[in-house]
């Protein structure tokens, strides 16, 4: 059963420039791992931050560095299971956060859907589609 959905869009120039007006942004919002990709990156992982929030109703107790995307094996994006997350899925009832997410034509998008059920049943799972 789906629980949430959350989605955003990022106007990737625009998150350029900020990255570049307030450089501490980098490190505030992105987990070390994540911090040396590319710009159109960066801004597809902020949009799935963002979307995986709204899917969860709200941040609550979440952090920017509680929530990091990670590829499995197969480059498919997720989201690494730490803690707070885990705290966050299991409050809102759900098993899994799937995020499928893009950048193309300028901006980055992010889908996020939190499920009951979890295929994987470790309270992440990604979906194949994603091409960042």
């Amino acid at each position: 059963m789906i629980t949430g959905i959350g989605v955003d869009t990022v106007d990737i120039a625009r998150f350029e420039r900020q990255l570049e007006r307030t450089p501490a942004l980098r490190e505030r919002l992105f987990c070390a791992a994540e911090r040396e990709l590319s710009t159109a990156s960066l801004a597809a992982r902020f949009a799935a931050k963002e979307a995986l929030v709204k899917a969860l109703g709200g941040s609550g107790e979440l952090g920017w560095q509680d929530i990091e995307v990670v590829r499995d094996e197969y480059r498919a994006p997720g989201f690494a299971r730490t803690p707070r997350l885990v705290a966050a899925l299991d409050a809102r009832g759900g098993a899994a956060a799937h995020l499928s997410m893009t950048h193309d034509a300028g901006v980055a998008t992010a889908f996020v859907v939190i499920d009951s059920l979890g295929r994987q049943g470790d309270g992440t799972h990604t979906d194949r589609s994603s091409h960042d």
